[in-house]
């Protein structure tokens, strides 16, 4: 990987194990399988969601976004504050609320189809 994608073992030490991934050209950092945060440039960027984003605005820390096919994609990741690559406890707990906001993001979502697929399940 790199340098920096090896630190950010340490860095996240108090919060768990995590491993890093190659994906669109970046890597995503998950824990248990499940992606809280991205390195894009060698820049940490973590998940944000409704119930998050206020953090990373009221820093003015800005989304990670793409050039696709002529137009600017903005992703639901936002810069990682500093003090998050220099203090264990700090990158403990904004590693809590990304993850916290990727399992929120996973939950599926109550559509017709989802609960169609439920009542066949119970019927068995």
């Amino acid at each position: 990987m790199s340098e920096f994608t090896d630190y950010l073992h340490e860095v996240f030490e108090n919060f768990g194990t995590i491993s890093v991934r190659r994906m669109f050209g970046g890597k995503g950092i998950f824990r248990d399988g499940l992606m809280f945060a991205l390195v894009a440039d060698e820049t940490l960027y973590l998940k944000a969601d409704e119930e998050s984003l206020s953090y990373f605005e009221e820093r003015e820390l800005s989304a990670f976004e793409y050039q696709r096919r002529g137009k600017m994609v903005k992703l639901s990741y936002y810069e990682a504050p500093g003090e998050v690559l220099e203090d264990r406890e700090q990158a403990a707990v904004w590693a809590e609320r990304s993850y916290a906001a990727a399992l929120r993001a996973k939950r599926p979502r109550n559509t017709s189809r989802t609960r169609t697929r439920a009542k066949r399940n119970r019927r068995g």
